[in-house]
């Protein structure tokens, strides 16, 4: 029972590593919203910008590269219409920069949970062998007292980082969505 609860464990903490990773990785802001893009907006004045602009942001996708070419493809819709599209538009991106952050808090709530399991199985092993064994054995006491303590740290050492990384990105998200919709 140990070993598939810390089987459970290290996947659980392999999972959180990757989904950190990746939205460490894609939540950049150069990846967001490139430079590029950001000059080439900044510097759209007149009608010929604006496929200057396209130009780039077919160059770097990315979704602030998305929003602008859904919004210069409506430039001819009435103002209104277009400002709902890309609305709606950025709600979709911003779902899109959101992604794999539900898993992180998946793992923050199973994590420690996961530890709990292992914390009752180690006192079920060491109660088992107390009531075999007596209290004679202090090998037995003490494997189950480890199984209890390892993992219960081990769920928590998964859990903590996870749920820095699951607050730090959500921040980070509603950032980025701030800062692309003043561009």
């Amino acid at each position: 029972m140990d070993i598939l609860i810390y089987i459970l464990l290290g996947l659980t903490s392999v999972v959180g590593l990757t989904f950190i990773v990746e939205r460490a990785l894609a939540l950049r802001w150069g990846k967001v919203a490139p430079p590029e893009i950001t000059a080439a907006l900044a510097g759209c004045k007149s009608h010929e910008d604006v496929k200057i602009l396209c130009r780039v942001c077919e160059q770097k996708p990315s979704s602030l590269g998305r929003l602008l070419l859904l919004a210069s493809d409506h430039l001819d819709w009435p103002k209104t219409d277009n400002v709902e599209t890309l609305q709606t538009a950025a709600r979709h991106e911003i779902v899109r920069l959101e992604r794999g952050l539900v898993v992180l808090e998946i793992i923050v709530g199973i994590a420690p949970l996961l530890g709990l399991v292992g914390t009752i199985a180690g006192m079920m092993t060491l109660f088992g062998d107390i009531g075999v064994a007596g209290l004679g054995d202090a090998a037995r006491l003490a494997k189950g007292i480890a199984l209890i303590l390892n993992s219960t740290l081990i769920g928590l050492l998964i859990a903590i980082p996870s749920l820095i990384a699951w607050s730090y990105f959500s921040k980070k998200v509603e950032v980025l969505a701030v800062e692309m919709e003043a561009l």
